[in-house]
């Protein structure tokens, strides 16, 4: 029983593909021109490339608000108000996973989720990436849709 389990949960991480709801290819496009933010403001895009947990959506806010639900090869991109700080979490198997950064007004942030092994699902963590890694991520993912949270 242990055996077919163990398999079940593997097949889930590893295979299919959760999906959400997409912005417009114009929308989407626009962002990738990574402009600077409204004055004031800092830039965020959220994003996440793992190739673990394809089946797996997590929910992604921002301080304490709905970013949106991640799916694999998708980035969400939001403004946060700049010269604070400002709490980016995601939801992961036993509690959420957070990262606290300050942001400088001007700025554009790349923060990559990542799926990870876990006792029972996978879980999901957060690490902020240099700007150019970033940039050259997210040109390679559509945008989803802000808004939707699954929890």
């Amino acid at each position: 029983m242990k055996k077919i389990a163990l398999i079940v949960l593997m097949s889930a991480l590893f295979t299919g593909c959760a999906s959400v709801k997409m912005e417009d290819a114009e929308t989407s496009a626009k962002a990738k021109q990574f402009a600077p933010p409204a004055l004031g403001n800092a830039g965020l895009y959220v994003y996440r490339d793992s190739f673990i947990g394809k089946a797996l959506k997590k929910d992604i806010m921002v301080d304490g608000k709905c970013l949106g639900e991640s799916a694999s090869d998708v980035f969400f991109h939001t403004e946060v108000s700049g010269d604070k700080e400002h709490e980016v979490s995601t939801e992961s198997e036993f509690s959420p996973n957070t990262l606290k950064l300050m942001f400088e007004a001007g700025k554009n942030y790349f923060v990559r989720q990542y799926i990870k092994m876990g006792a029972f699902v996978g879980g999901a963590n957060l690490e902020l990436i240099p700007e150019a890694q970033g940039k050259e991520a997210v040109a390679k993912l559509g945008m989803a849709a802000p808004g939707t949270c699954g929890s």
